[in-house]
């Protein structure tokens, strides 16, 4: 079986090309990046249980077609992320996220091989209590601009699926949690189990204290995305995939039983203005798939890893 993964040394990436390997014996295993994070680690000590080939380049640029062919599947992760950081650079995030995209989705469409496009569940700007995938335009409002490149994509994979035969399923992911290669701190849980062992106070957005939103834990969203290949879940839909609904207090306490002494400190952002509101993800279960994750223990695992850092 051959795999192609976009975004490869990223957070997510560099977690689930190595669950692959532990998923499929066996398998082929394509990476692509263009390293502009340079988060070389991600490429160290990977499985024997898996043949990798790394491609360093931008899939906005790259030949993909040979790159995909006789893949199975490709998972598509390479994106600009931080929502709250996109307010100043929409321009980039849409040529960048949009455009790579619709490459790799043109390319899959040539090569008939399958598409995870990953998609998030920042795209919910509700004021509803819960919020599944069918809801209203109106329940549809983008907070961030790349939230609302997140859709413009989900749309774009939807019409070829429909007008050109692409293979493809669109996951809304929650706020992902837990320890990677190739981790980053900047959101919520993670970002909170940083300011805590370094010793400084939690930075939560004054709003947002209270509200309730959807994570995922990197284990569920690796064991996810294999779920998808084994089944071949490629009915062009689109599903949330989230571990826990959680408000931002409940995951202070979590922190606060590994760091005792955790301080809180309330600042404004632009996102500022949703209510709190809870993600289904019924449809992702209705298929059989089973969470298994858990807050406490992806912030256990997080915290034991950075503690040493600061003795």
């Amino acid at each position: 079986m051959k795999l192609v993964v976009t975004g490869a040394i990223g957070h997510i990436g560099s977690y689930v090309v190595r669950d692959l390997a532990l998923q499929f014996p066996g398998a082929e295993i394509v990476m692509i990046d263009n390293m502009m994070t340079q988060r070389f680690p991600s490429l160290f000590n990977l499985p024997s249980t898996g043949t990798y080939r790394f491609i360093e380049g931008d899939v906005t640029s790259l030949d993909l077609r040979p790159v995909l062919e006789g893949a199975q599947a490709v998972i598509h992760l390479a994106a600009i992320t931080d929502a709250a950081g996109s307010f100043d650079k929409a321009a980039q995030l849409e040529a960048n996220n949009y455009q790579a995209t619709l490459k790799v989705a043109s390319a899959c469409v040539e090569t008939g091989a399958r598409l995870i496009a990953l998609s998030s569940t920042s795209v919910y700007g509700t004021q509803n209590a819960v919020v599944a995938e069918d809801c209203s335009e109106e329940e549809l409002k983008p907070q961030s601009p790349y939230a609302l490149t997140k859709l413009k994509e989900e749309q774009m994979v939807r019409d070829l699926h429909v007008g050109k035969g692409l293979k493809s399923i669109s996951c809304r992911f929650g706020t992902i949690f837990g320890a990677s290669p190739g981790m980053r701190f900047h959101t919520a849980v993670n970002k909170f189990c940083w300011q805590a062992v370094m010793g400084m106070p939690i930075t939560v957005w004054s709003t947002a204290y209270d509200q309730k939103r959807p994570y995922l834990d990197l284990f569920d969203a690796s064991r996810a995305l294999a779920y998808i290949i084994r089944n071949d879940l490629f009915d062009g839909r689109i599903y949330n995939i989230l571990t826990h609904n959680a408000t931002v207090r409940q995951i202070v306490d979590t922190i606060r039983e590994f760091v005792p002494d955790l301080q809180v400190s309330f600042v404004d952002n632009q996102i500022m203005n949703q209510l709190s509101y809870e993600v289904s993800c019924e449809r992702f279960l209705s298929t059989g798939f089973v969470f298994a994750g858990d807050l406490r223990r992806g912030v256990g695992e997080t915290i034991s890893l950075l503690r040493n850092a600061n003795q």
